[in-house]
């Protein structure tokens, strides 16, 4: 496969068939010490990982707060 210029590649359709990829999928890469790994994220895994994490931090900022601390000050 080659990557385009903007950092894409062509999922051969055998792959997709085998992982039930299909328009609109959510597909990852897993990094490893072998190289990488495409993954079909499965529908909601994200909306999973944001609700357990609603809540967890442990200072309470802001917006005004966290937008000035991410703000550089040149």
């Amino acid at each position: 496969m080659r990557v385009t210029s903007k950092g894409q590649v062509t999922i051969p359709q055998k792959v997709r068939e085998q992982l039930g990829i299909t328009p609109g999928s959510e597909v990852d890469f897993q990094l490893d010490e072998r190289g990488a790994r495409l993954v079909r994220v499965s529908p909601g895994e994200g909306k999973t990982l944001a609700a357990r994490m609603r809540g967890s931090a442990t200072v309470a900022l802001s917006t005004e707060e966290i937008m000035a601390l991410t703000r550089a000050d040149d």
